[in-house]
């Protein structure tokens, strides 16, 4: 599924990287704690999280993740945004919640592949 794709179904909308949304993703991954999504995203994730801060980026950054979106209705903060623009990460929101969002990309087929065997 391209990133574009995932943000038109969970009626969201870009704060930066439209342009770029034609990525492809392969799996997706909800979560607030950062140090899960360090343990166990592999690669081609788009993530989903209500945490609005710079650590989100920082976490992004390091596992190459290619697009984050905000859930709740959450906004990044423009420090965010420019932290996201300068490594290419797309950003973009949606106003619902983490359950409902990860259950519609599932059923989408957003279900293979990314997360690291345990």
């Amino acid at each position: 599924m391209k990133v574009a794709e995932a943000v038109k179904l969970l009626d969201g909308q870009f704060f930066w990287g439209s342009d770029n949304a034609e990525v492809e993703v392969f799996s997706a991954c909800g979560a607030d704690l950062m140090s899960d999504v360090m343990a166990f995203v592999k690669d081609k994730v788009l993530l989903l999280t209500g945490l609005v801060n710079s650590q989100v980026i920082r976490t992004a950054e390091l596992l190459d993740i290619q697009g984050i979106i905000f859930v709740r209705g959450k906004v990044p903060s423009r420090e965010m945004i420019e932290m996201a623009e300068s490594s290419s990460i797309i950003l973009a929101g949606t106003k619902l919640s983490m359950y409902v969002a990860c259950g519609k990309l599932y059923e989408a087929g957003l279900t293979e592949g990314g997360i690291r065997d345990i």
